[in-house]
């Protein structure tokens, strides 16, 4: 499969890494606005560069298209390639309003094509262990989830031409640091979210940002679980993200990557994972190789992958739905 990459920031070189490390796959070409880092990253993966994504899209014509920019421009690049014919496998969020997530969904369906976005810690062994376990039905009834995600941002990480600014990123910790928490939260409940509540501050970037860096979100779900997310960048450091699940009989606690029983007398046994990851993330895990082979496995088999438009778009209503919640002094909304 010939493949291509759009956005020559941080985050693509997971993806690069991981291309190259799979059979039958071939990156042709990288396009970033800024020459430099498209040609720094085509040289060190030997490619093509390009500086314009639609020429790059046109003339390699590629099977598979990456897209690892801002948010505000995933949607437009995953309808064009689409269009070209490509399967896309997007960076999160999968959009940034409710308007350009209709947009991407009916194109995904016209086009006949995958498309997938980016929740790699779905692919963390604590979290395939909770699954299994709930799936077999052994800890009983989820009754409710509680999940906090605490770390530190400074005014340096807003220092580009994106990041903190609404407008282009869609929002603050819900969107950018917390949307992976959204996504498990919804996926654990094994139901659609039918309500939000939320409080959302700025407490330490005021003048840097103009969105959000603290948030409290409380959403119910169909079938009657509760979930709660507190989530900030104003932390003092990286934290762990803990997902606590309570079941009739039984509470599992996600740390990290790391998944453990909590017994009656206080202590933890451990259940799945181990404390592997490296580098900066390593208070969360790292699951974008098993993610970028999982979805050019389903391209070969010609089956769904399962992180697609409509799955992926699901943490985007509910943190839309939040922001709907806030402005109205943290009234219940409807999640749409």
């Amino acid at each position: 499969m010939k493949t291509v990459l759009i956005g020559c920031g941080n985050i693509s070189r997971c993806h690069l890494d991981a291309i190259n490390a799979l059979d039958g796959v071939t990156l042709s070409a990288v396009a970033d606005i800024r020459p430099a880092r498209a040609e720094a990253a085509a040289e060190t993966y030997r490619c093509r560069a390009y500086g314009d994504w639609r020429e790059m899209l046109q003339k390699e014509q590629p099977d598979v298209v990456h897209i690892c920019t801002p948010h505000d421009l995933h949607v437009e690049m995953a309808v064009t390639a689409l269009e070209h014919g490509a399967n896309v496998l997007c960076e999160k969020p999968a959009a940034i309003s409710h308007a350009s997530l209709l947009r991407l969904q009916r194109a995904q369906t016209d086009s006949g094509k995958q498309l997938g976005i980016c929740f790699q810690n779905r692919y963390n062994a604590g979290v395939l262990e909770a699954l299994r376990l709930m799936r077999e039905g052994k800890p009983g009834r989820l009754v409710s989830i509680r999940a906090n995600v605490d770390w530190c941002r400074g005014a340096d990480y807003y220092s580009d031409d994106w990041h903190g600014i609404k407008a282009r990123e869609g929002g603050g910790v819900l969107v950018n640091q917390a949307v992976h928490t959204l996504d498990l939260l919804q996926m654990f409940a094994f139901s659609p979210a039918v309500s939000v509540q939320a409080h959302i501050a700025n407490d330490h970037l005021q003048g840097v940002i103009d969105e959000e860096d603290t948030a409290l979100l409380r959403a119910v779900f169909r079938n009657g679980v509760m979930g709660q997310l507190h989530a900030t960048t104003a932390f003092q450091s990286n934290a762990r993200v803990e997902i606590d699940l309570f079941f009739e009989h039984d509470t599992l606690r996600l740390s990290g990557p790391v998944l453990q029983r909590l017994e009656n007398d206080g202590t933890a046994t451990t259940l799945a994972g181990v404390d592997t990851a490296a580098g900066s993330k390593a208070y969360w895990g790292t699951g974008h190789p098993a993610l970028i082979a999982d979805f050019y496995r389903c391209i070969r088999e010609n089956v769904p992958f399962p992180i697609d438009a409509f799955e992926g778009g699901k943490a985007v209503e509910l943190f839309l739905a939040a922001y709907r919640s806030a402005e109205q002094n943290g009234e219940t909304v409807d999640v749409e």
